[in-house]
């Protein structure tokens, strides 16, 4: 299967990378998000400022989001999945707006929240294939989608209760870092390839 990590330039793409590859999967980081459509799998990564990723994704944000409603499978991590959104209040610039709804600060007195949180709710089919009960955040933003309906999992921080992941079409989107999430997370992120790859 083959991977493509969508780099738009901010964070350390190593340990998702390391992940993807013990996960089962043939990977490379791509800096053209045109190129990046040529793949099986499109991963989103985390870490980054939204406003700097929408600035990269721009050129091919019509192109990138048609191929994810036509059914091009697709994980977003962290601001990967914030970027499935239509917009944010980190930054200027438009997401891809394939899931309604825009992302907003946590709603806490200890921001960002770093470390570890329980999934609440988990209605995610991956989870019944890889059980996941503690995984691991770094962020400031959460999303806040239009229709309920496209969780599968909450989190809650300071009593925010926020989205930990979402679907539309065949991509997941997940708040959180699987490939940080020790081994289980590991067990998602191959969950969740051979998902796509069916």
């Amino acid at each position: 299967m083959r991977v493509t990590i969508f780099d738009y330039g901010a964070g350390n793409l190593h340990s998702l990378e390391k992940a993807l590859v013990l996960a089962g999967a043939t990977v490379r980081a791509e800096s053209d998000p045109l190129r990046c459509l040529d793949t099986d799998v499109l991963v989103l990564p985390g870490v980054g400022a939204f406003g700097h990723a929408a600035t990269r994704l721009a050129p091919a944000r019509s192109a990138m989001a048609a191929a994810l409603e036509g059914g091009l499978p697709a994980i977003g991590i962290c601001l990967g999945m914030q970027l499935l959104f239509e917009s944010s209040d980190e930054g200027a610039g438009c997401g891809l707006g394939v899931i309604g709804g825009r992302v907003e600060r946590l709603v806490a007195t200890r921001v960002p929240q770093i470390g570890w949180n329980t999934l609440e709710e988990g209605v995610d089919p991956l989870l019944n294939v890889a059980p996941l009960s503690w995984v691991y955040y770094a962020n400031s933003f959460v999303t806040r989608p239009a229709r309920a309906e496209s969780v599968t999992a909450w989190s809650t921080h300071e009593g925010d209760r926020f989205p930990a992941v979402v679907r539309h079409a065949r991509t997941i989107g997940v708040q959180f870092h699987p490939e940080k999430s020790s081994a289980a997370g590991v067990r998602f992120l191959a969950a969740a390839l051979a998902e796509c790859s069916g």
